[in-house]
């Protein structure tokens, strides 16, 4: 089939041995690649009720049909497992330029099964897997460790690239991440974990292979003329020049930037975190990915103060919520310092930030007696050590929320679903994405549909129910095919349907109808909620959101109604086709 390789690499860990499978064709293209391809091979390899951390557990990465051509906006990966954060369904995607050495190395998925039983770094190269010692490295933090691990593909052909784990993922901390070129993470719901519990410290990627495209000479003009007419479209200039901190003014005039664990939707010292502010204080130029004109990423070096000299990709824009807003930090130096410790520890950001504010609440009702207090950017980062470190407190910190607030006895003020924390959106305003949090497979997500894009622009008034319901499955449809693909986010506004379909074309030879593709965005929904069924999940206990967004308004008076998220959700499920308690009828994924 025209846009994949046609193998499948199995990694048997324990044995050190590999083997090749060619993916069924009618997998292909009922699923695509990408997250349709992993999700379907999670949900048939994966023994059903597995420990997250054991070997059964399967760590399974993937590229799509535009990782490795000119389609701009492609060169990303993606890795599916069962997340030790959540139990769950588990899903995270990066890019930069490792993704295409991934895809050069010539399959379309790598399976890893069993665990090593020493620190091991792989080598994995189009004739197959070849099994290093990595004693030497167990230990050191993920930015170093991708840098020696390149090492083993020096002089071999073709394009290079790996990815790492850091000490928090060697440490089993449930929101470990991956990382590759130093600054770009796999990054929620601890796949660096759990690459941690199979001992595989790093991942050697190198080749020239390249997939077949359906039409190659109208995929090279599409690309040409996509960038011609969208270099210059506004969107793509505000990433360009500001990045994602530019959300942190947009949500704090929106009075949807949570504040002081999400007690408030306003930050008073916005300004001081702003992307003018990071642009101020550091020496700023535009980080690109491969394939990729938009170039949002702030590659910065601090100008002064206590981490001087320090150069850093971001923070982005969900770093400094959860490290500016929800812990009322007000230096865009000290949050751009801790972004870099989360990086070289190899840790979720959004994750980490929240479990910081919530130590700082629990502190401040006197439920914690530790040596941290909002506001305190150095109270901030010893935690984090602590807790990548396994040590006092980080260690039940390092389990994630849901375990931290039994700790504490403040489960009815934890906010999460499924145990993993939203993004810097607050449903209370932005009410459309309460249903997102709710219903994301993975927890309290964003990125499955960007719904707060559809809000804040007006195109779905946030307290107005008529058709939101049915522009959010569209968003989460078309946001479904971008990670099947794989391709970027920040394309969203140049890839409408119509664009979608002509790549699948281009790419895979088939149908570019809009109804084709909505039914493969429902294959893959269907089988990721048949993985999430069978490990345990009850829709009426896991698709709802936190006490907090129902019972405690903001400053502003918003509050979200338990009637009006009711009534969103009844009509996702019926838009879906599932049953009104969210299950599934009978359907082939």
């Amino acid at each position: 089939m025209f846009g994949f390789h046609g193998k499948i690499l199995f990694i048997d860990l324990k044995s050190r041995s590999f083997r090749i499978e060619k993916p069924d064709p009618d997998v292909l293209a009922a699923c695509l690649g990408g997250k349709g391809l992993g999700s379907y091979l999670l949900y048939e390899h994966n023994p059903p009720h597995c420990d997250p951390l054991g070997p059964e557990n399967n760590l399974i990465f993937t590229c799509g049909p535009a990782t490795g051509s000119l389609i701009w906006g492609g060169c990303r990966y993606g890795v599916f497992t069962k997340s030790p954060q959540t139990g769950f369904y588990s899903e995270s995607y990066a890019g930069g330029r490792a993704p295409e050495a991934m895809d050069a190395a010539g399959y379309d998925a790598v399976i890893l099964q069993g665990q090593c039983a020493a620190p091991t770094v792989l080598e994995i190269e189009p004739g197959g897997v070849h099994f290093h010692d990595a004693s030497n490295l167990w230990g050191l933090d993920a930015i170093s460790t991708e840098e020696k691990a390149l090492e083993i593909a020096a002089g071999k052909a073709g394009k290079k690239g790996a990815l790492a784990i850091g000490p928090a993922g060697e440490n089993l901390v449930s929101f470990a991440v991956i990382e590759n070129d130093k600054w770009r993470s796999a990054g929620r719901t601890g796949p660096g974990a759990v690459m941690g519990s199979k001992k595989v410290k790093a991942m050697v990627f190198w080749g020239g292979a390249k997939r077949p495209m359906a039409d190659p000479a109208r995929l090279r003009d599409f690309s040409r003329d996509y960038a011609a007419e969208s270099k210059e479209n506004p969107s793509v200039q505000a990433y360009k020049s500001k990045g994602t901190p530019m959300m942190v003014q947009v949500l704090n005039k929106a009075g949807a930037f949570p504040t002081r664990y999400w007690k408030q939707g306003y930050f008073e010292n916005w300004e001081k975190i702003s992307a003018e502010a990071l642009h101020e204080k550091c020496r700023v130029t535009p980080a690109a990915c491969a394939k990729c004109f938009m170039a949002c990423g702030r590659r910065g070096t601090l100008l002064d103060g206590p981490h001087k000299g320090l150069t850093v990709e971001g923070p982005e824009y969900e770093t400094i919520y959860a490290f500016g807003g929800l812990c009322a930090i007000d230096s865009i130096e000290e949050i751009a310092f801790l972004n870099h410790l989360c990086d070289s520890l190899g840790m979720d950001t959004i994750t980490s930030g929240n479990l910081c504010a919530f130590t700082m609440e629990a502190v401040e009702q006197g439920r914690a007696k530790l040596p941290v207090r909002y506001g305190d950017a150095q109270g901030a980062a010893d935690l984090l050590r602590k807790i990548a470190r396994r040590e006092g407190a980080g260690d039940f910190l390092a389990k994630g929320i849901v375990h931290a607030a039994k700790e504490w006895g403040m489960e009815d003020q934890a906010v999460h679903v499924k145990g993993l924390e939203p993004a810097g959106y607050d449903p209370r305003v932005l009410k459309g994405m309460g249903l997102a949090y709710a219903t994301s497979p993975r927890g309290a997500c964003h990125l499955r549909s960007t719904f707060y894009k559809a809000e804040l622009s007006g195109m779905s008034r946030p307290d107005e129910l008529e058709g939101k319901v049915e522009l959010y499955v569209d968003f989460e449809d078309r946001l479904t095919l971008f990670d099947a693909l794989i391709l970027c986010r920040f394309y969203r506004d140049l890839y409408p349907w119509d664009a979608l379909g002509d790549i699948v074309s281009m790419t895979c030879g088939l149908s570019p109808e809009k109804t084709n593709l909505q039914q493969i965005a429902q294959n893959i929904a269907n089988i990721v909620r048949r993985f999430n069924l069978r490990e345990g999940m009850d829709p009426a206990i896991h698709e709802t959101l936190p006490k907090a967004f129902f019972s405690r308004a903001l400053e502003s008076g918003q509050v979200l109604s338990r009637d009006f998220f009711r009534e969103m959700l009844t009509e996702y499920y019926r838009l879906r086709g599932w049953t009104d308690l969210g299950l599934l009828r009978d359907s082939p994924f």
